[in-house]
């Protein structure tokens, strides 16, 4: 086939067995204008299909001749029921140096293997495909019933709906929180969407400021304010407990550790992110979609994919499409490239100097910080050095030590790796690419921090941390160089 040529703009056809599948296929063909030869053995098939205005002959298509018949078609299409006879036909084809795009019918998976190896060009197997087109049928079944469920619950709001993200919000949960609310107004609820901890990464920032996004600490609530539904989104890994909370609503793509007992739930492990999952509701509600709530998801969607490197299926770029004409990409371009704020610059530096590397693994510590968040653009930023494939950077800041990593090293898990450091005494999470955790002092944690003894908690606390993650990671500690 030529380059630049596509099956669509094909013409010419010929289907080799016309049982049910290729009279439906060649009806289908014949409705959009194309010139359609078709071939049965089966003389009484053959009469009925002229009797319909096809062009019809009656051959076996296992016969070398048919070769010559179909020798114009640029598609061929072998539909027989008879998969011998279909893998007879392919070879037929292939040994006459015909060069047409070949279609062919397979049984089973067997079948479909020895037809690949013969030279068809596309394989389909009936009982899967209706398979496929079962599930996903089953899926928009489930979704359709999931959002009647979901319009519902909120429809029964009565005064307004609080949407919580996790701790720190990330743009996951700030774009699926942001989504929540907007298919709640579409439902006549006002909602406001409230965050625990800080705002801090300055991506995060400029995101919020930029789709002005309202974001309220929920500490800071106003509580003469009612707020008689409540609805957690992408907020399985928040830290904080809150025992007023009986959340209505979680929608989320990780599994909770809390035991909640939500009046409607859509907890999707198998999804990469809680905007895809939001996207799908969207959509399901046939919303007219703002520019703001496109652009969020969409950034929400690149920001967990890691711009669809990382644990990305087929919803993300699918959901991706369809928001992508409605999203502001200036926005998006400015979200990404945010100015470093002096902070992150001092981090930065601090991290750079107090580095060690063992082989491909780099390790710092940051001193005493003021932005946690800090830490994970520095992680980042020294993952671009020569010869780095993971890196930890951490910090200490209100009787914890705080610790970012970033991995491109495909032979490692680095949430794995701080779990496994870190997990015992400490809380962490994350992917196979970032990761984070937060450790008590412990021992530290009734020491008066001064002038005098800083240089000393900071020197016995780096050393605790390093030789952990070090050792996590497989290699030793205090034998690299800070190069």
């Amino acid at each position: 086939m030529s380059a630049g040529v596509t099956i669509s703009s094909m013409a010419d056809y010929a289907i080799l067995g016309c049982g049910s599948v290729g009279h439906v296929v060649a009806e289908e063909l014949v409705e959009q204008d194309k010139d359609v030869l078709i071939i049965d053995r089966d003389e009484g098939r053959v009469e009925a299909l002229r009797d319909q205005d096809l062009n019809a002959q009656t051959a076996d298509i296992r016969d070398v001749d048919v070769t010559d018949t179909i020798a114009d078609r640029e598609v061929v299409m072998i539909l027989s029921s008879d998969v011998e006879a279909n893998k007879a036909a392919v070879e037929n084809i292939r040994g006459q140096n015909g060069d047409q795009f070949t279609i062919a019918r397979a049984s089973d998976p067997v079948s479909a293997d020895e037809l690949d190896e013969l030279g068809a060009d596309v394989v389909i197997n009936p009982s899967a495909v209706i398979a496929d087109f079962a599930l996903r049928s089953l899926e928009s079944g489930e979704l359709e019933y999931k959002a009647r469920q979901l319009a519902e619950v909120i429809s029964e709001t009565n005064d307004r709906m609080a949407v919580l993200t996790h701790d720190n919000p990330d743009p996951d949960s700030i774009a699926s929180a942001t989504a929540l609310q907007a298919v709640a107004e579409h439902h006549g609820v006002d909602a406001d969407i409230f965050y625990l901890g800080d705002i801090g990464h300055q991506e995060n920032r400029a995101f919020v400021n930029l789709l002005g996004i309202e974001l309220n600490d929920w500490h800071e609530r106003d509580h003469d304010v009612e707020y008689d539904t409540i609805a957690l989104v992408d907020h399985a890994r928040a830290a904080e407990s809150e025992t007023s909370w009986d959340p209505d609503i979680i929608i989320d793509h990780t599994e909770s550790d809390a035991e909640y007992e939500p009046t409607f739930a859509d907890i999707r492990p198998n999804m990469s992110s809680t905007s895809t999952i939001l996207t799908k509701y969207i959509q399901e509600f046939d919303m007219n979609v703002g520019e703001a709530v496109a652009t969020a998801l969409l950034y929400g969607i690149r920001a967990e994919t890691l711009d669809f490197k990382r644990d990305t299926n087929p919803a993300d770029l699918t959901a991706a499409a369809y928001l992508y004409p409605f999203a502001n990409h200036d926005t998006l371009e400015q979200v990404e490239s945010p100015s470093m704020s002096p902070e992150t610059l001092d981090v930065l530096a601090e991290a750079i100097t107090n580095r060690e590397v063992q082989g491909s693994h780099l390790v710092s510590n940051a001193g005493f910080i003021r932005d946690r968040e800090a830490l994970a653009q520095a992680a980042q930023h020294l993952l671009n050095l020569e010869g780095i494939t993971t890196t930890g950077v951490f910090g200490l800041a209100d009787d914890k030590i705080y610790l970012a990593a970033r991995s491109k090293d495909i032979r490692m898990n680095i949430g794995k790796v701080l779990q496994d450091a870190y997990g015992e005494i400490g809380e962490a999470a994350g992917h196979s690419t970032q990761a984070s955790a937060e450790i008590p002092l412990g021992i530290f944690t009734g020491i008066e921090t001064n002038e005098d003894n800083r240089d000393t908690l900071l020197q016995l606390t780096e050393e605790a941390v390093k030789t952990k993650l070090f050792d996590a990671m497989g290699v030793e500690s205090g034998d690299g160089n800070g190069n």
